[in-house]
């Protein structure tokens, strides 16, 4: 590769999220110039108010059932009680350190790190500030931002940015929303000992997962004490005088619509996300959006401007930290060393961690049915050993999705605890095109959840 001088830097990255970091950094060892620009903080989403502190709170709010859970096994304890602000203020003290790793990483790499907001000036420059850098090659990597809702008294409510800093915790709640976000935000506030409920619009959550995971993980966070509220949506907020809401539900039942009101402490929005794309001077050079403002890229991640790429959350694909790495890793090494851009979407594993948590690979049946396989169906579900003598009522439910011709395993499903580590392990054969008959060779670890994948004999349908 070789340096253009013509140029202050070979990478100008937009945006210092996991595809911008990523990018930048395989681009400097690769030998390129490279800037990054970013202002707000190192990480992105998910290390500031995404992955890494939804896990962190997932945690702490596991261990309240933890304890009632340890009477089962003869342990006894007196009066607990939880603080919120500990919990928030360790996770922000944690954040803090990690935006100190991205710093370390980038600079070790050679990265220039400019803080403030930059705009593209031209097909060649940006702006940051006062001053203007010209740069070979442009990448957009600004992610993603949460959806406000348009409804009066929408001002009054919480996104999932703000979730992560409450100043204290609310007694009574209300998510909205039907996404892996709500879902993850509802099992959180409701195991911290909230008064919970998730209202959604629609018939039933998790949209484009298997309809049976839909609706287990219904059952099973309901047990758990959460208010499931399908086919409502919030018309109106007001404030009162003490501080709490007043909110207007309208539910849309068979017998017809009907209106509530409810009082609660906050309201907790995660309608879904949109691409951080306005006021980036995109159309002073003629970058292409979308409709939604998603940023239109071909294959190699280039925009409708050569030498201009967009990559992440913006451009829509699939908004998950890993995903975003992938492409930045492939983006730079396309650029810088030649090397064809082939990443395969596919069969890309994904975990949402509610309670009980979800992890999926490939196909859920409903697909798998529309892109017209014969399928055989093999379920499982079962109390896990650990709840024998918890006395906690949670069951664990497992689906393989298999091609009758082929044999081809198209989907693995799991609900259950611990679901995501388990499914990445299992992603991988999925990925190699591990067959029915080879998950029935696999010996079993016992005792594990984990090994009835292997055990399940009998197809149910």
């Amino acid at each position: 590769m070789t340096n253009s001088d013509t140029f202050d830097y070979d990478l100008f990255v937009i945006g210092a999220g996991s595809g911008g970091v990523r990018a930048s950094r395989i681009a400097s060892q690769l030998g390129a110039r490279v800037a990054i620009a970013e202002d707000l903080y190192l990480g992105g989403t998910c290390v500031n108010v995404g992955c890494v502190p939804k896990k962190l709170f997932v945690y702490a709010s596991h261990f309240r059932e933890d304890y009632e859970a340890a009477k089962g096994f003869g342990w006894s304890h007196g009066d607990i009680s939880f603080d919120w602000n500990t919990l928030r203020d360790s996770k922000t003290q944690e954040i803090q350190r990690l935006n100190g790793v991205y710093d370390s990483i980038l600079s070790n790499a050679g990265v220039e790190i400019i803080h403030g907001r930059a705009t593209i000036a031209g097909k060649n420059a940006v702006t940051v500030g006062d001053k203007t850098y010209s740069a070979k090659n442009i990448l957009i990597a600004t992610g993603s931002w949460p959806r406000k809702p348009s409804y009066s008294g929408a001002e009054y409510t919480i996104d999932s940015n703000a979730f992560f800093y409450l100043e204290q915790l609310p007694k009574r709640v209300i998510v909205e929303g039907g996404g892996y976000i709500a879902v993850e935000f509802a099992g959180i506030l409701n195991s911290l000992g909230c008064e919970t409920e998730l209202v959604y619009r629609g018939s039933l959550f998790l949209r484009n997962f298997d309809n049976e995971v839909r609706s287990f993980v219904a059952e099973q966070i309901q047990k758990k004490g959460i208010k499931l509220s399908f086919n409502s949506q919030i018309q109106k907020i007001t404030k009162n005088e003490d501080g709490s809401l007043n909110v207007d539900v309208e539910c849309q039942k068979a017998d017809g619509a009907h209106s509530q009101t409810q009082q609660v402490d906050a309201v907790v929005t995660a309608i879904g996300r949109k691409p951080k794309s306005e006021n980036l001077g995109l159309e002073s050079v003629g970058v292409e959006q979308k409709v939604d403002g998603c940023i239109a890229v071909n294959d190699n991640f280039e925009t409708s401007v050569p030498g201009i790429y967009a990559l992440g959350d913006v451009i829509g694909r699939m908004q998950l930290t890993p995903v975003a790495l992938a492409e930045g890793m492939a983006l730079a090494r396309y650029i810088f060393n030649d090397q064809p851009i082939n990443i395969n979407y596919d069969n890309i594993p994904t975990a949402v961690f509610c309670q009980p948590n979800i992890g999926t690979v490939g196909y859920t049946e409903e697909h798998a049915k529309e892109l017209g396989y014969q399928l055989e169906i093999y379920k499982s579900t079962f109390k896990p050993m650990k709840h024998t003598l918890s006395g906690i009522d949670e069951r664990t439910f497992m689906k393989l999705i298999v091609d009758k011709e082929s044999r081809k395993v198209l989907g693995v499903h799991m609900v259950g605890p611990d679901a995501g580590e388990i499914l990445q392990g299992i992603a991988i054969a999925i990925k190699a095109g591990a067959t029915k008959e080879d998950f029935d060779s696999t010996i079993g670890i016992h005792p594990t959840a984990a090994e009835e994948f292997v055990t399940m004999r009998e197809p149910v349908s």
